[in-house]
């Protein structure tokens, strides 16, 4: 019988903290497991002899996320052990339905000393249902006694996002506030047409009219001015000149989802308008991932949707079939009154946590605040100066191949970062490519600063109402719009398309979501 990563967590959760607390028998949290080299007390002493001052390390259990090689052999598990002098057995989540095995591991009380998973909604779920369930370690005593680095390199904020009523279960790992998708454009079929790269909505939509009449790249009927996923109608870039460029936006003081936004219904207009013309792929919605990149990798499209870290492959694939062939990144479109925006990722990345099982978490902490030593996490998260990467004009730049073997997977290893420092080290990742690293240094260096707007719903902590309701909402709104877009659906039912939204969760969400961002703003 299948079963839900909830239903399991339901019935085997309670009985097994039971088992799990007498396992821990009458230790605390905050007592080192292992005092290593102490002596009895003489008989009738009430006072025990204390530890030797040089007591081993305890070995650590680490559960981490998956990655395809193995964490114990991979290059940054030595240099971390020789650094912090902790020993550490990894073992991995499985690829496919992760949260089923990490809910057994809990419930079964396995004794873990650490567990990092991602941070998307629905392992944010489990961690709080964690948390409440009193399935994990309060971490709050544990970093006030023994995390000064913690408390240094993770701002408040970030503490603060990853409480669970008050109280801190987890060293969250910020995600980088980068933008990552962008409209990108052949340059080559502007200068044979003599146009330049669009900066407004309006010069945008003449280049795809001067693309479909003028057919620069001699597609004729095949030609595709502008090609998206079906299940991405939000086209980025261009929804931000509608104010939609997150799933919920800033509208009033509030935090509105998008098909209830004033703004939705233009949108609407706007991109139908560009199918009824033969400007928008026609067959965009049943288009794959793969069926939109193989449209503008075989020159039959002028434009595409793609994220910064997909052009190098586009762009190969691009120059096999037109050697001669060139795109750029579309700067942020201004609309209406100069209106723009691009998404930008908020929120985090991984969560760590220690369940009460695990019979070291007094030393969990302490390698984890070993960790994030400010020398230790750079050797760590981008290698040795002169071996790993050179570091000129205030750039890190990779040496390579070394820095892909020994460095390519370090960010699995991360349990909170030093968030000043962290974004520039990261960037030597992207100059291990010159096109990977223009692509992304156009949309997050060289675009205004007040373009980029990073998903505020994902510095939430965990919203029941929001988190039950998210998934099929998102999947009705895509949906819809794709129908309305297309002319499946007539604009006259949009009012009863925003009644059925209100009514499966949008309002219950909406005013959870708002109760809490009313308080972040304070």
């Amino acid at each position: 019988m299948n079963r839900t990563p909830r239903s399991i967590l339901a019935l085997s959760l309670i009985t097994s903290l039971a088992v799990t607390a007498a396992a821990c028998g009458s230790s605390t949290d905050t007592k080192p497991a292992n005092t290593g080299g102490s002596t009895a007390a003489p008989t009738g002493s009430a006072t025990p002899a204390p530890a030797a001052s040089n007591a081993p390390k305890p070995a650590l259990r680490a559960l981490q996320i998956w990655q395809k090689d193995d964490y114990n052999t991979y290059p940054v598990a030595k240099v971390l052990e020789d650094k912090t002098g902790y020993k550490v057995q990894y073992d991995m989540l499985p690829q496919d339905k992760p949260e089923d095995k990490l809910n057994l591991l809990i419930a079964s009380g396995e004794a873990y000393d650490a567990i990092t998973t991602v941070g998307s909604s629905d392992f944010k779920a489990l961690y709080s249902d964690y948390a409440k369930r009193g399935a994990l370690v309060d971490l709050g005593p544990l970093i006030d006694k023994f995390g000064p680095n913690i408390k240094a390199a993770i701002s408040q904020e970030s503490l603060d996002a990853a409480k669970v009523d008050g109280k801190l279960y987890a060293i969250p790992t910020k995600t980088l506030e980068f933008v990552g998708n962008d409209l990108m454009i052949r340059q080559d079929w502007l200068d044979k047409l003599g146009l330049k790269v669009p900066t407004t909505l309006d010069e945008f939509v003449a280049v795809l009219k001067a693309f479909k009449e003028k057919d620069p790249g001699g597609n004729g009927a095949q030609n595709v001015p502008l090609t998206i996923k079906g299940d991405s109608p939000f086209i980025d870039n261009i929804a931000g000149t509608f104010g939609l460029m997150n799933s919920w936006n800033d509208v009033g003081g509030k935090l509105v989802p998008r098909p209830l936004d004033p703004a939705y219904k233009d949108y609407l207009a706007f991109t139908a308008d560009l199918f009824k013309q033969g400007l928008l792929d026609k067959e965009f919605a049943v288009n794959k991932d793969a069926n939109m990149k193989e449209k503008f990798s075989s020159g039959k499209a002028g434009v595409i949707v793609l994220h910064w870290a997909d052009v190098p492959t586009v762009a190969d694939a691009l120059k096999k079939v037109q050697p001669d062939a060139k795109m750029v990144s579309v700067p942020a479109l201004k609309g209406k009154d100069g209106k723009m925006g691009l998404s930008a990722g908020a929120g985090f990345d991984r969560i760590t946590y220690i369940p009460k099982a695990s019979k070291h978490a007094e030393d969990a902490i302490k390698w984890m605040n070993a960790k994030l030593d400010k020398d230790t996490f750079k050797l760590m998260a981008i290698g040795e100066e002169g071996k790993h990467y050179t570091f000129k004009d205030n750039a890190y730049t990779p040496i390579l191949p070394i820095f892909t073997d020994e460095r390519n997977q370090a960010n699995n290893y991360l349990m909170g970062v030093d968030e000043k420092n962290y974004p520039t080290y990261w960037q030597a990742r992207v100059r291990k490519d010159p096109r990977l690293f223009e692509a992304w240094e156009f949309l997050n260096v060289k675009q205004p600063a007040n373009s980029r707007f990073p998903d505020v719903l994902g510095k939430s902590p965990y919203l029941a109402d929001y988190s039950k309701n998210n998934g099929a909402l998102n999947t009705l709104v895509n949906d819809q719009t794709v129908k309305f877009i297309v002319g499946a659906d007539p604009m006259s039912s949009l009012d009863a398309f925003m009644a059925k939204y209100k009514a499966s969760g949008g309002d219950a969400s909406a005013k959870e979501i708002n109760d809490w961002y009313s308080k972040l703003k304070k």
